[in-house]
């Protein structure tokens, strides 16, 4: 028996990819096939865009894949979900979904845009975004650069972002946030039941949380004589509790923590003017809680 899973093709394809490769998985894709090979013979991967991942899941056609919530709610599909993911192509969080217009003109809230033209790839979530504001507004579908359409071909666009940059760059403001999205692992509500493929996909669910929970994190270690022990703790973040062992020298001790990545170039100056001897900082590929 095989795990049916759809890895997200497009925007996300290298984000997932490297994922799975952090949790443990190796998926080698080729532009010639849509079915990527992967190193674990109960696996079996197929490329599908995340817009279309929730009906086929639904449908049986795919055991489990990933795909954002935003499609989720697009589609209305009856799913399982197994796994909040927090990633995104460009970055490790969540994107947002946001109503934006030219920045000349006099739109400041989605109340401005009763009788007016949107035009964005989420339509019915973006429809059912208007009505609970009580607005009635023409929305059609784009079929990309969707940011280059106002003013000549729509009034204002509902469009993905993760930085706000490309609708900085093309002259655009954000007014309203329609909706917050991220990556979710999902299942076919029968698959979910079946022993196997839960379990399945409660290890694979396992692996990719500890893989994103190691996102910015290093581990470091280090040796301290123990009369330098308090200088070197009070250098390290107060919140941290590293783990403390006796070296075959009872008079030296080892430290080993995990720290943001970000914080280290900081604090190893200052932990060896502490006294802190043989640091050593290491990446880490899991952290599994």
């Amino acid at each position: 028996m095989k795990l049916k899973l759809g890895i997200p093709k497009g925007s996300l394809e290298n984000a997932t990819v490297e994922l799975f490769r952090r949790a443990g998985f190796q998926i080698t894709t080729s532009s010639r096939s849509y079915f990527p090979a992967i190193d674990d013979p109960e696996i079996e991967c197929m490329l599908i865009r995340a817009q279309e991942m929730a009906r086929y899941v639904e449908d049986g056609v795919l055991d489990a894949g990933l795909t954002g919530r935003d499609w989720v709610e697009e589609s209305e599909a009856e799913v399982e979900t197994v796994a909040d993911l927090i990633y995104a192509k460009q970055s490790f969080g969540k994107v947002r979904w946001v109503l934006a217009v030219p920045e000349a003109s006099p739109f400041r809230s989605v109340k401005d845009l009763e009788g007016k033209i949107i035009a964005t790839e989420l339509v019915s979530a973006t429809k059912r975004y208007l009505a609970a504001n009580g607005v009635t507004a023409k929305v059609e579908f784009s079929w990309g650069a969707t940011e280059v359409k106002p003013p000549e071909l729509a009034d204002a666009i509902v469009e993905v972002t993760e930085t706000g940059s490309s609708l900085r760059a093309n002259k655009l403001r954000i007014i309203e946030t329609v909706l917050e999205s991220n990556t979710q692992l999902i299942a076919n509500a029968a698959s979910w039941k079946d022993d196997f493929k839960r379990r399945k996909l409660e290890d694979i669910r396992m692996l990719l949380q500890g893989a994103i929970n190691a996102l910015g994190k290093v581990g470091l270690m280090l040796n301290v004589e123990k009369k330098n022990l308090a200088a070197v703790l009070a250098v390290l973040p107060a919140l941290k509790n590293p783990t403390i062992s006796h070296l075959s020298d009872d008079d030296w001790l080892a430290v080993n923590t995990i720290l943001d990545e970000s914080t280290v170039r900081t604090i190893l100056p200052r932990l060896k003017e502490a006294g802190a001897q043989g640091i050593v900082e290491y990446p880490l590929n899991k952290i599994v809680m």
